[in-house]
C-alpha cells in the first residue's frame, strides 16, 4: 500500500466491475443504441479485464500497471 492506496484492492475492483458488465442484462432497446450499448459494454469489459489482470507497484511515487498482452503460449 502506498500512501493510502491499496493495489490489489483496487485491481480487485476491476475484476468485480469486469465479471459486472459481464452479466449487464441488454436494456429494452432498439437498432443503433441497442448496437452502440452493446459495443460500449464490450468495451468496458476489455478495459476492465484488462486492468484487472494487471500486476501493480508504486515506483518512486507513480502508479505503475504492468499488463501482459502477449499471447498465451
Amino acid at each position: 500500500m502506498a500512501d493510502g492506496l491499496d493495489i490489489d484492492a483496487m485491481i480487485k475492483r476491476f475484476r468485480l466491475r469486469a465479471e459486472a458488465v459481464r452479466g449487464r442484462q441488454v436494456p429494452p432497446v432498439e437498432g443503433e443504441a441497442r448496437k452502440a450499448f452493446i459495443e460500449q459494454s464490450r468495451l468496458d469489459f476489455q478495459d476492465f479485464a484488462i486492468l484487472a489482470d494487471a500486476q501493480g507497484s508504486v515506483e518512486d511515487g507513480v502508479l505503475v500497471l504492468r499488463v501482459d498482452l502477449r499471447p498465451k503460449a
